[in-house]
């Protein structure tokens, strides 16, 4: 199934690559655009991914979506960073999770401009191009922090920068990437420490959050008690010596 997904994932992300000037459509919510691309790539997956496990569900960005059940979902997110994708700025990316009982047993992240596939399946770790990879060390004074700026919820914006500061001060650098998915495969893998946004859509972090979670780091749904995919809300991702100050930091600006 992991393989199947992969493969899915790849062919996924060469249709970025092959349609890079769609046409692109206004949402709703502020700076909130759609791609043909976007919809062709999630008509694809949801032909191949419900082909590959009958019965299954199908939950992802560009549909009107039923609530999750404990049926087998896919969770998915055609292109992670449309307006990076728009713009030609190579910082997007394919993501596909697999839940059972509303959790992610599997996770498949496909960077195709990195040609980097990012994979996970519960209880059997995280890998980057079939190569393990683990959550980094770094102590928090000296922590890379990633954070998106949940820029469709405007009225986030002064909470987000407060808790940007801080981390700022607090911490060693900021970076903001503009992918959610693609800031979780960072954390996994150990080139960035701390991840934060006040508020994502399950199809941003399912996949994500488990290849963190199987690389040993840290994965909080915020204001749950355990991770939580059933609608938005704010996220944190981090290695273990970095869980304690940046949840004390974002917790500060939780509404």
């Amino acid at each position: 199934m992991l393989k199947k997904i992969g493969e899915l994932a790849r062919e996924a992300g060469r249709m970025m690559l092959e349609f890079r000037d769609a046409a692109s459509h206004k949402k709703e919510g502020h700076f909130n655009y759609v791609t043909d691309t976007d919809v062709a790539v999630q008509e694809f997956l949801q032909k191949e991914l419900t082909r590959l496990l009958p019965g299954s569900r199908f939950f992802a960005e560009e549909k009107e979506n039923e609530p999750l059940t404990d049926a087998p979902t896919f969770v998915v997110d055609p292109i992670d960073g449309t307006l990076n994708f728009m713009r030609h700025r190579n910082a997007s990316a394919v993501s596909i999770a697999l839940l059972e009982g509303k959790k992610p047993v599997t996770g498949v992240i496909c960077d195709p401009y990195a040609q980097e596939t990012y994979t996970a399946e519960a209880g059997r770790g995280a890998f980057r191009n079939g190569e393990r990879i683990f959550v980094s060390s770094v102590p928090f004074d000296q922590a890379m922090v990633a954070f998106g700026t949940s820029p469709y919820n405007q009225e986030l914006a002064q909470r987000t920068m407060k808790a940007a500061t801080r981390f700022l001060l607090e911490a060693g650098d900021l970076r903001r990437s503009g992918s959610a998915a693609l800031d979780l495969c960072q954390i996994a893998c150990g080139r960035a420490d701390v991840f934060f946004e006040l508020r994502l859509q399950p199809w941003d972090v399912a996949a994500g959050s488990l290849l963190v979670k199987e690389a040993g780091g840290l994965f909080f749904s915020l204001g749950h008690d355990d991770p939580y995919y059933d609608s938005a809300c704010g996220v944190l991702a981090c290695n273990g010596p970095c869980a304690e100050k940046s949840l004390e930091i974002i917790r500060d600006f939780l509404a």
